[in-house]
């Protein structure tokens, strides 16, 4: 690494330690220790007594190193649940604070930091999931969110942010990281260029993100992470943290303005790195985060080759083709993302001993494993026959309100019931869309950019207060075709179930997919969430 973030991070500890100390003596308030423990990645569950512990990995990139570390650490410390997160970072839950304070430093030391998992700070980097790897993009942008993940470390105690900063890099059109409706996002064109958008982002008024600049060389990109820092420091509300994110600065410029004020930024930075080349200050030179080995785009190409076979396994729906000749990807994904022990030692078991291969966390809580032989992929295949299957099923949900302290529907719990009542239909894939589930506004589930997504809150009944969700229809991520949800009715959290149930009757009725029918039939819809809203 350009710097050694574990040594300059290693004083906090005893400061974090003795905060943690303090809020369980009750001499620290929920949203005192709250406001601290973010900045280290970590919060407090509901309740107060345990405590969860966010893991960054820049793009994703699970290694077998990194797994096995999270694997004996599940074992020595009682982890009873792993939580995989819509930024493609792995959250440890139900620690005890003793085993929060010694799980954090192993952690660091195992060069998975978790400074800046949370706070007013920038997050973790992501990337495309499978980039580097699928036919279907325009080149490979893993290792430059890796570089710009090392790059953007150096700010968390440098520069003091209104609030967090998210970070991410497309390589292709799908646009599964929200490259284009985020803080900073990088994304990649034919001509081995990125294009720039800023100030976008989901949570209360979401708003989709400015192109900034265009067609870029990737050598310059820690100079527009630069300008985004430098622009939100001079122009973010520090005053309101109801309007600190870089979406309300825009909205307070207007889009002219701050774009204007962002090239200014960037300009400056521009003329301040020649002024100081003589001294050789580097720090925004790609060259020098790119030339460890292990990040190294040359270094990452995949060596390893298997031949192509003709095998019916290869056609399953979890499987997908690899660029790299006669390698492929395996998708898996638990149900809401949530991650057992137990599947995490099995996958580590499994791939341990396969050559070159790791593991890609995906922004919809899933992940796959990469690099694998068709020898391989039955192993995997087999290993994880618990996967999700269906569009449906591979629905996104957040921890939820029953483990976060901020929550207010609980997420998961919706999501299985949903799962169970749609599975005694019987219906075809596709019949019902992916589903995204938040448990607040602030769509950690990203349930603004759903074909379908439900948002956790209350509803006042003749029977007294009960759990509801507002839902969202409409959404759409992909590049040039982003539409944010439109919010509708909230409906009682114990009737989705069953109306998801009818909806899907409906759909099937007329022999078509859910995205064709909600096309074609809008008003048969509006009419379903009006029937059930009530």
């Amino acid at each position: 690494m350009p710097k050694d973030y574990f040594t300059e991070f290693l004083p906090d500890l005893d400061e974090f330690r003795e905060k943690t100390i303090q809020f369980h003596k009750g001499e620290l308030s929920v949203a005192e220790y709250k406001k601290f423990s973010g900045g280290f990645g970590s919060y407090a569950q509901r309740g107060g007594q345990k405590h969860m512990l966010r893991l960054r990995m820049a793009g994703g990139r699970l290694t077998k190193e990194r797994l096995k570390f999270i694997v004996e650490s599940c074992g020595k410390y009682e982890i009873g649940r792993l939580k995989m997160t819509t930024c493609q970072s792995i959250q440890l839950h139900d620690l005890e604070a003793g085993q929060l304070c010694d799980l954090m430093k192993e952690a660091w030391q195992a060069g998975m930091i978790s400074r800046g998992g949370g706070g007013d700070f920038p997050r973790n980097v992501m990337a495309t999931p499978l980039s580097g790897l699928q036919k279907e993009e325009y080149f490979d942008v893993m290792p430059y969110a890796v570089a710009a993940g090392e790059y953007m470390m150096g700010f968390i105690k440098a520069v003091k942010f209104p609030r967090k900063l998210k970070v991410c890099f497309s390589s292709r059109l799908e646009n599964e990281t929200h490259a284009t409706f985020r803080d900073l996002g990088f994304v990649a064109g034919p001509g081995r260029t990125f294009d720039v958008y800023a100030a976008g982002g989901l949570g209360v008024k979401p708003a989709l993100g400015i192109c900034v600049a265009r067609d870029i060389s990737p050598d310059q990109i820690l100079y527009y992470i630069k300008a985004m820092v430098d622009t939100f420091v001079a122009y973010g509300n520090y005053e309101n943290r109801a309007k600190s994110r870089t979406r309300f600065m825009a909205e307070a410029l207007g889009e002219e303005g701050f774009r204007k004020a962002y090239l200014e930024k960037l300009e400056e930075i521009f003329a301040g790195q020649k002024a100081t080349a003589s001294q050789s200050d580097r720090a925004l030179e790609l060259s020098e985060y790119m030339a460890l080995k292990e990040y190294k785009e040359a270094a990452r190409t995949v060596k390893k080759q298997s031949m192509p076979v003709k095998d019916p396994v290869l056609s399953d729906k979890r499987i997908a083709p690899q660029k790299q000749e006669g390698l492929y990807a395996v998708f898996y994904q638990p149900a809401g993302g949530m991650l057992t022990p137990d599947q995490a030692a099995r996958l580590y078991h499994l791939i341990q001993p396969m050559e070159e291969v790791e593991i890609r966390l995906t922004p919809q809580e899933g992940l796959y494993v990469v690099n694998c032989s068709a020898g391989e992929v039955r192993e995997i295949l087999s290993a994880t026959k618990d996967s999700a299957r269906t569009l449906f099923d591979t629905s996104v949900a957040c921890i939820g309100a029953s483990v976060c302290q901020v929550g207010i529907g609980d997420s998961q719990a919706l999501l299985n019931a949903c799962i169970e009542r749609v599975h005694k239909e019987g219906f075809a894939d596709g019949v019902l869309p992916q589903i995204h589930i938040s448990g607040c506004p602030s769509s950690c589930g990203t349930h603004q950019i759903a074909k379908i997504g439900f948002r956790g809150g209350i509803r006042q009944t003749p029977e007294g207060p009960k759990p509801a969700f507002a839902i969202f229809t409409g959404g759409c991520p992909i590049q040039g075709s982003e539409v944010l949800a439109d919010m509708g009715k909230s409906i009682l959290a114990e009737d989705i179930p069953e109306f998801l149930a009818e909806l899907g009757k409906m759909v099937e009725k007329e022999g078509m997919w859910y995205e064709e029918w909600a096309e074609k039939y809008p008003e048969k819809l509006a009419e379903l969430i009006e029937r059930y809203a009530g």
